[in-house]
């Protein structure tokens, strides 16, 4: 069989095979790159991972000034390194490794999954297939090279979830066996690089699948130990599910409310926003629903025979402080998944008052600020999870009508020209004589506030406002 690059990719690579040429040096292409071409999954922006007998880093260096590219050594003990090339429309990722044992054979027989073996030797075009790779493509099927691929490196168990999930592939039973019986190793690996995985499946469209899988094979909870007290709990009448349960079923009903609103491009461009690396904020509002009750356990208490979870999402907020470190989240991404999870309660107390007051409005999108439609998601996601004895279809119904309504103001206020605050801070030090002091933040925040509902518009109004603020704040 032989493989066809585009013209693009067939650009660089004659580049490549042209410097290999002049120093008679047998480089293989191995690996994803050639996965995605059999599967027609082309990346925007190609990874391709080339193997060398030896002296990768060396030959990358040397490439790399030729290509006038970027240039970094990854793993100086195993030989690997990273060239960067930016031309017209694309980057190229092109890594370099030395063989994993003294042949090619050593080399792919060291690889992670059969999918991941295809060869394809620099100058030809004629596909290399080892390990079955084409046959396991066509079965959809993910497998181990090797029994010892997992003690190799541990975070292959999780790798061959995030490959499962995005590809839509089962794992075969016996590799299935092998991750759970070598679960416990993931915890020794670097959680920067758990995180990278994790995320693959949180921006797949197959995450409740994946970590149910997960958490059946007793391998979530070492990723996740924070997870453990949530089983088994009971929430009381209004739910029908544990609290883990419910968190899991919140993801499932997230993914199912993603799914219908594929036709929004607000909300599509708002899921799609790159928050951190090329992490998306469509994966961390899937982490928020899973989390988005992860301090209810501790929060528990028994009043009058009733169970009660007061200030569970303060709690909860103080817990997935200490995941995102762990995951070396950003501080974007920890303050986005902060939000998500302490102020997911705020959308049902406000369908709870409906009509929802335009007071109302501007203070939960004051507060909630970017994260106020992943907010509003994942309250939509944890309500439709909830179908205890005691939860009704009026409350339902209410909570469903002012989600879409927030929605759509939001949307809207983005496209709106914010209005220029009517007075500031050295206005009110001037006319009103107050002394530099908290006070006039206070103030000139509840003026904001005031302007945005409408009950001032002009600077007189402000002034006047501002007076009755002030005298309110400093009388007796």
């Amino acid at each position: 069989m032989r493989i066809s690059f585009n013209p693009q990719d067939k650009a660089i690579l004659d580049e490549v095979i042209e410097f290999a040429d002049a120093r008679k040096i047998k480089l293989y292409i191995v690996g994803g790159y050639l996965r995605d071409i059999i599967l027609n999954r082309r990346k925007v922006n190609p990874d391709i991972d080339f193997c060398i007998n030896s002296k990768a880093i060396n030959f990358g260096r040397a490439l790399a000034k030729k290509l006038k590219a970027g240039f970094v050594v990854l793993d100086k003990e195993h030989g690997a390194c990273r060239i960067v090339k930016n031309t017209k429309t694309k980057t190229y990722t092109l890594d370099f490794t030395d063989f994993k044992g003294r042949t090619l054979q050593d080399d792919l027989a060291h690889r992670d999954f059969t999918i991941n073996t295809l060869i394809v030797e620099l100058g030809t075009d004629a596909l290399i297939d080892k390990h079955g790779a084409l046959k396991d493509l066509k079965a959809k099927t993910i497998r181990v090279v090797n029994k010892r691929a997992f003690d190799d490196d541990p975070l292959r168990i999780l790798r061959a979830f995030s490959f499962s999930a995005m590809l839509r592939f089962k794992i075969d039973n016996a590799t299935l066996k092998l991750a759970q019986l070598r679960r416990k190793k993931l915890a020794d690996v670097s959680f920067e690089r758990v995180r990278d995985e994790l995320f693959k499946i949180f921006d797949s469209s197959s995450t409740f699948e994946t970590l149910s899988q997960l958490d059946k094979l007793k391998i979530l909870t070492v990723i996740l130990p924070e997870i453990e007290p949530m089983r088994g709990v009971n929430q009381g009448p209004y739910h029908h599910l544990d609290i883990w349960m419910h968190s899991l079923e919140s993801v499932r009903q997230l993914e199912m409310l993603l799914e219908k609103v594929t036709d929004n491009k607000d909300i599509q461009h708002y899921l799609d926003e790159v928050i951190s690396s090329d992490r998306r904020r469509r994966a961390l509002i899937k982490l928020g629903a899973l989390l988005h009750d992860i301090g209810k356990p501790k929060a528990m208490r028994r009043r009058e025979g009733k169970l009660i979870f007061h200030g569970h999402e303060r709690v909860g907020a103080d817990i997935s402080e200490g995941i995102a470190k762990r995951l070396k989240l950003s501080n974007d991404e920890w303050n986005a998944l902060r939000k998500m999870i302490f102020w997911h309660l705020r959308p049902g107390f406000m369908a709870d008052n409906e009509p929802v007051s335009e007071r109302a409005k501007f203070r939960y999108f004051r507060d909630a600020q970017n994260e106020a439609v992943s907010t509003l998601l994942v309250s939509l996601a944890d309500q439709r999870s909830t179908r205890g004895r005691l939860t009704t279809r009026k409350s339902r119904e209410q909570h469903e009508r002012v989600v879409a309504v927030l929605l759509k103001e939001f949307f809207a206020k983005q496209k709106e020209h914010k209005p220029e605050k009517l007075i500031n801070g050295n206005d009110l030090i001037k006319e009103l004589k107050l002394q530099p002091s908290p006070l006039i933040g206070k103030i000139l925040r509840e003026l904001e506030e005031l302007q945005a509902i409408g009950k001032i518009k002009t600077k007189e109004e402000a002034f006047k406002a501002a007076e009755k603020l002030a005298d309110r704040k400093t009388g007796p």
